[in-house]
């Protein structure tokens, strides 16, 4: 195993990390808070101009074949800017699901789509209190009906991948008669989440069987290196905050409970952050240590974001808490994020239950 990036992948992370600072400052953010957006779409744009969004995609479908680790570096740039983009649910969960469980028509016919930006694609796994990934909605013929709630990104993504009774998946154009979407309340403003209603909505089934963990063990690396991005760039603002701030006559980053504070977020970032690494690097060179690895990485960047927004909040103090300082957005995401994809319990009996060369089951 190598224990450190190649070139090319921190040159990517690079590019990212600068496309993101110049096209999605905070006040970019706060903009699409007050005007109601629910996304940056010159943002995805620049995105899929520059490839990013084709990372993982075969290059026979318009995307750049390349790995976990490069989707990582990827995402963990994403999760420092706090990007309002549908990232995750269309490029990590939707095309990889087609990719991974699509016939070739099917493939052909949204993977270069996906990685071009032209549609956008969505997860729909949950049907609300319950098994995280529930299998209510029911796929009979070409017909689909059923409801999914809470959906991330529903509201402008153009296809859906439904998880269906038995464990399957099923392919559905959001943009017909049998289809209805309902905005739900959301805590993180730059993610809205909706319920989708289907009442004999046209369907297609994934022909790929059994791909659900796989799909999700991959889901689960990807969301550990947004959270590491995401407190990493935290750690910083606290750190910068602190250094500035004077009280009693001397900066607050000189009193050695700040420092405390401070180095906690560090180490818990960079252990997230090595378990991120492996994750990515088992999901191409050992699949069988996957399952171990994609868990190990979700709680632990569950653990480093969580650590890392709250001491954002409590460096800054009051004014951490207003809506001109920048903390409440990372604040927002990590309480989204931590229960994305399965909170810390559902991840914690993955990981108790996750034995090599096996396969452990959604629940």
């Amino acid at each position: 195993m190598n224990f450190d990036l190649s070139d090319e992948q921190k040159m990517l992370g690079e590019q990212a990390r600068a496309l993101l600072g110049d096209l999605s400052p905070f006040d970019r953010l706060r903009g699409l808070i007050d005007s109601g957006a629910e996304w940056d779409e010159p943002l995805w744009r620049a995105l899929a101009e520059m490839g990013f969004l084709g990372v993982t995609i075969p290059d026979e479908y318009g995307g750049l074949a390349l790995g976990a680790l490069d989707l990582g570096v990827i995402m963990e740039a994403l999760g420092c800017a706090n990007a309002a983009v549908p990232f995750m649910s269309s490029i990590v969960l939707a095309a990889e699901a087609i990719r991974l469980s699509g016939s070739e028509a099917q493939k052909a016919a949204w993977l270069p789509k996906l990685a071009s930006g032209e549609a956008i694609g969505t997860f729909a796994y949950a049907e609300g209190p319950g098994p995280v990934f529930a299998t209510g909605a029911a796929l009979q013929g070409d017909r689909l009906n059923g409801s999914k709630g809470p959906v991330a990104d529903a509201g402008v993504a153009h296809i859906a991948v439904v998880l269906v009774a038995g464990g399957g998946f099923a392919l559905v154009d959001l943009d017909q008669p049998g289809v209805t979407r309902t905005r739900l309340d959301s805590f993180d403003q730059l993610r809205p989440h909706y319920r989708i209603d289907f009442a004999e909505a046209v369907a297609e089934a994934l022909p790929g069987a059994g791909k659900l963990d796989r799909l999700i063990d991959g889901a689960a690396v990807q969301a550990a290196f947004e959270a590491v991005g995401a407190a990493d760039a935290c750690l910083h603002m606290a750190r910068d905050y602190a250094m500035e701030r004077q009280i009693f006559g001397r900066p607050l980053g000189g009193y050695q409970a700040i420092k405390h504070k401070l180095a906690d977020v560090a180490v818990a970032t960079e252990l997230a952050r090595s378990n991120a690494y492996y994750g990515g690097w088992a999901a191409e060179a050992s699949p069988d240590d996957l399952p171990a690895a994609a868990a190990a990485a979700r709680l632990s960047g569950i653990k480093c974001f969580e650590m890392a927004a709250r001491e954002n909040l409590q460096i800054h103090g009051g004014i951490g808490y207003t809506f001109e300082a920048n903390c409440h957005f990372y604040y927002r995401r990590e309480r989204m994020l931590g229960v994305h994809l399965g909170n810390r319990g559902f991840w914690a009996d993955r990981l108790l239950n996750a034995q090599p060369g096996s396969q452990t089951k959604a629940a």
